[in-house]
């Protein structure tokens, strides 16, 4: 019950630090969307792959073995630390030196310093990774959310200054380098975890077995996570890539969050209940049905809504990225769904399968890009769709061996809400017959019809999750009211 009580607040936290950041980086990133061309957009994307490799190898799968490994002591913290700054720094030193080849690979010199100075971010994100990976042990998101907001707004603002006056691609590049900075500023600040003057090999082998299967997996995925930018950015223009990188950022701005939150929750929780498969079995369902019931109507009404959104937030300049949205949403749909699947293995001690698992998606993943490149953008994003029906399927295998709940079971218990979400995109879709005077006024109509529809068709229908996250909301409300009354 205790740990019931500490996942639902922490889950909580959580999902108030990812809406507050999210509502910071939704507004930093219209103002400069606004002042800036794709072009600029993408050129950071053609970097983005490099950047994102490089941080893979800086945590190699030790923060999660970490989180995972129960009878963690100080001195494992301590090792992962060095470790990961020893690593950020030759990090930062390869990227620093190979940035005249990968300017030479797309042909576009200003990249070199870029390249150099997006480096920075290597280093000092190696600052803060044990301590975030503490907190992520702890369940203790209330600090993380005040870690995250401030930085945000301080590396947003920084970023949007500069762009206001003519900096272009390099807001960018600072907007990015503050948040890092002042992210691991503000850990060391508010953490009081301090590292002793003290380091085992041994300790860091134990871990090991567990890490370095994580490791490989997340290379794989972040390679094949920016390969589509790679592809995009030498086979099409910057500008094409920076529509691409557009659609995708809006797209993945609610799914990333919403997987980052429960994954965040779930992974300690499932973690200290890995023996108790019924337990596990139980939790498993509710957070499938949870995440199902926030993301399939938001990938939903985010794909019936992209045209009035980019044209009110964004301008028309950014109208070609309309159908990469929409198709991306798609995408986005089974995306929660994965993360929970995998983060059964990752709290089983599974990594074997998970690196397994990666490899067999991946090679699909490689196929499907060989195969529709040739026929531009949009069937490269048709092949994402394909890869992502193929990829929940085998990530849910092997779920279903472990804890006996397979595939067509999943599907059983999320159907349902499909269904309602499905509904409620058809009812926003038919506002766009109504008269309406202008895009904002069409926009705002969708969403209200998309909220209140899907709230009554939950209600209608007695969506298990949904009940259960009204009561617990009225809960908390009930909750703050009477400190706030007695305060």
């Amino acid at each position: 019950m205790a740990l019931k009580k500490q996942v639902i607040h922490g889950s909580l936290w959580s999902f108030f630090e990812r809406i507050g950041r999210l509502g910071i980086q939704i507004i930093i990133g219209i103002i400069l969307a606004r002042l800036l061309p794709p072009e600029k957009f993408g050129l950071i994307a053609m970097l983005s792959i490099f950047i994102a490799v490089a941080q893979t190898f800086i945590d190699s799968g030790f923060s999660s073995a970490l989180i995972q490994k129960q009878d963690s002591n100080h001195l494992d913290e301590c090792s992962i630390f060095y470790f990961n700054i020893l690593v950020g720094f030759l990090g930062a030193a390869v990227i620093f030196i190979s940035a005249p080849w990968i300017a030479t690979f797309y042909q576009i010199p200003i990249l070199t310093p870029l390249a150099r100075v997006l480096s920075l971010n290597l280093i000092f994100n190696a600052f803060g990774v044990v301590q975030s990976a503490l907190l992520t042990k702890r369940i203790d998101f209330k600090a993380q959310m005040k870690i995250s907001v401030i930085a945000t707004v301080l590396s947003g603002s920084i970023g949007v200054t500069m762009a206001y006056q003519g900096y272009g691609v390099w807001s960018l590049v600072a907007q990015s380098i503050g948040g890092n900075l002042f992210g691991a500023i503000l850990l060391w600040f508010l953490l009081p975890w301090r590292p002793s003057w003290i380091f085992s090999w041994v300790s860091l082998r134990s871990m090991i077995p567990f890490g370095s299967k994580l490791l490989f997996s997340g290379l794989l995925n972040t390679i094949y996570n920016n390969l589509y930018f790679v592809v995009i950015g030498k086979m099409f223009s910057a500008t094409d890539l920076g529509y691409y990188t557009r659609a995708q950022q809006t797209q993945q701005m609610p799914v990333d969050n919403l997987s980052s939150t429960v994954s965040r929750v779930t992974f300690p929780a499932f973690s200290s209940i890995q023996d108790d498969k019924a337990r596990l079995k139980r939790s498993t369902q509710k957070a499938l049905s949870t995440l199902a019931l926030v993301n399939f109507p938001l990938m939903i009404g985010l794909a019936v809504v992209a045209k009035p959104l980019v044209l009110v937030l964004l301008t028309d300049k950014w109208l070609p990225c309309v159908p990469y949205l929409q198709l991306l949403c798609v995408v986005g749909l089974l995306y929660p769904l994965h993360a929970i699947n995998l983060n059964v293995l990752i709290a089983q001690g599974r990594s074997d399968l998970f690196f397994r698992l990666e490899i067999y998606k991946k090679a699909i993943t490689t196929a499907t890009i060989f195969l529709t490149y040739r026929w531009g953008i949009t069937a490269m994003i048709y092949g994402q769709i394909a890869t992502s029906v193929i990829s929940y399927y085998m990530n849910s295998y092997y779920t279903g061996k472990l804890l006996s709940y397979p595939v067509k079971e999943q599907i059983k218990d999320i159907i349902q809400i499909l269904l309602l979400a499905l509904l409620m995109g058809l009812g926003v879709y038919l506002v766009i017959f109504i008269p309406l005077q202008n895009n904002i006024t069409l926009l705002l109509s969708q969403v209200s019809v998309g909220v209140i529809s899907y709230i009554l068709l939950c209600s209608f229908a007695n969506i298990s999750s949904f009940l259960e996250i009204r009561s617990i909301a009225k809960e908390e409300y009930r909750s703050l009211r009477h400190r706030s009354e007695n305060y």
